[in-house]
């Protein structure tokens, strides 16, 4: 039996006041947002299983992955359109070699592109002067909503005969095209497909091709108000995963290794039919295990033991849009009945690091300068830290402003200089190390990865953080 409630009633976000539920989201969310008892997130340890939500069966996303879709075409695409200064946006895809953001425009289900399908987004001002896009297709196969159909058949030559008469009769002086030196998610346009349009189209049109690259990273990077009602319960499912995985439940000291968490954490997402982005990843740290002050990672695998700090690191990808989180665990030793002092303030510590960089978020900073202001702050409280923030969304590894790198805690060209937005998301990832007195003051290092968006004055956690340890009985 399940229990409907809203998203506020899931996550009481009371430094956020979240709009109501969009119409979509009022439509699937007695399905998707199920739990009479939530955990607290925020403030405690979490409680509590993935059971406790709702997840739909592949059919039954169909609807809101696709309303979605098409609220992001209608809404978002003219503001972002007009922001890069483009008329058109021309996305040209073959099967076997589809552009990266193309099943991000397409209607579900959708597999592949189906021989050679053509996607052109016409923006136009309206009586108001505002922004409207008319999304075309010059495909063999109808798109359905929202595309227009511009031209369909079953012949290639007149399919690119037919792209080429329509970019002429839209007299847009900018064509949008996915060419990127620096970022892959903008550089969709195979050569054979790029050198095929300039054929089709007169020299005197060539002029008009520019690279989307700005369009394509924030199309990519943006979250609408949907989606942003969702995120929380995807990145609740994920949390409450690994709280199954660092539990008695599956964890018995002196028997269960790091590969058998491992793989339950994947199993247990499979079996909720949540698919995963990368292997989930477990390892342990102990007394005798040494952690030097400057070693980028510390943690072993192998058997875990009574007295033992465990990590993981897991994505998974529902909806759409896809987690990254990392959390923390101990395993209590005969006779300890709590963490050990040592720890509790090494966890501190990590959110004492996680509030300096989340403070320096500003709208308009690049991710390089989001990185000194984290480090300045950390460094004066004596914080031994790393920052490697990435941002979040249609992948897990999202294009964005990169606020740091694991092996680089400096400038990093390009990808660190773009500049922060409202309404984006980010897996806030680093790490401190802390000595353990309990530990005869070695090192332990609290590896932290939390889901959380920028509103364009203040970042929120979209399902809470750790702040306080799992533990194991």
């Amino acid at each position: 039996m399940f229990w409907f409630v809203s998203v506020r009633d899931c996550f009481p976000l009371s430094h956020r006041r979240l709009g109501q539920l969009s119409g979509m989201c009022a439509m699937f969310a007695s399905v998707l947002f199920a739990s009479p008892v939530l955990a607290d997130f925020e403030q405690g340890r979490q409680v509590g299983s993935a059971d406790q939500f709702a997840v739909l069966a592949p059919r039954d996303r169909i609807a809101p992955e696709n309303q979605m879709t098409q609220e992001r075409i209608e809404t978002l695409l003219p503001v972002l359109m007009q922001e890069a200064d483009l008329d058109a946006w021309v996305v040209i895809n073959r099967e076997y070699a589809e552009d990266p953001v193309y099943f991000t425009l397409v209607p579900q289900p959708s597999f592949a592109a189906r021989r050679t399908t053509m996607l052109v987004f016409h923006r136009v001002d309206n009586e108001a002067g505002e922004p409207e896009v008319r999304a075309l297709s010059v495909n063999r196969y109808p798109l359905g909503e929202p595309y227009e159909i511009a031209w369909s058949g079953g012949d290639l030559e007149a399919q690119w005969a037919a792209l080429a008469e329509l970019l002429v009769s839209l007299d847009a002086q900018r064509i949008g095209i996915n060419v990127s030196t620096h970022w892959p998610v903008a550089d969709g346009l195979t050569h054979g497909l790029y050198e095929r349009l300039l054929e089709v189209l007169s020299e005197s049109e060539h002029g008009r091709l520019v690279p989307a690259q700005d369009l394509v990273v924030r199309w990519l990077e943006t979250r609408t108000e949907s989606e942003l009602e969702v995120y929380p319960q995807i990145v609740g499912m994920a949390r409450g995963v690994i709280a199954e995985a660092f539990s008695s439940r599956v964890i018995t000291p002196g028997v269960t290794t790091t590969d058998d968490v491992a793989w339950y954490l994947r199993e247990r997402f499979e079996s909720l039919g949540l698919p995963i982005w990368f292997m989930p990843y477990v390892n342990v740290q102990r007394p005798g295990e040494p952690c030097a002050e400057d070693q980028a990672f510390c943690g072993v695998s192998g058997t875990i033991h009574r007295g033992d700090v465990i990590h993981t690191d897991v994505g998974i990808c529902y909806l759409k849009l896809c987690t990254d989180t990392q959390e923390m665990g101990y395993v209590l030793r005969l006779g300890e009945t709590e963490v050990p002092e040592g720890l509790v303030e090494a966890m501190a510590v990590g959110n004492q690091w996680q509030d300096h960089l989340t403070g320096s978020f500003e709208t308009g900073r690049t991710g390089n300068q989001i990185l000194a202001r984290t480090i300045e702050r950390s460094e004066a409280d004596g914080i031994v830290s790393s920052t490697y923030t990435h941002p979040l969304g249609f992948v897990g590894h999202a294009p964005g402003p990169t606020i740091g790198m694991w092996d680089n805690q400096g400038n990093t060209p390009v990808q660190g200089d773009w500049p922060l937005y409202p309404n984006t998301g980010y897996a806030i990832e680093g790490n401190i190390k802390y000595p353990v007195p309990e530990w005869d003051d070695q090192w332990v290092q609290i590896k932290l990865e939390q889901v959380a968006w920028f509103d364009g004055e203040e970042v929120i956690y979209t399902a809470g953080r750790q702040t306080q340890w799992h533990v194991i009985e």
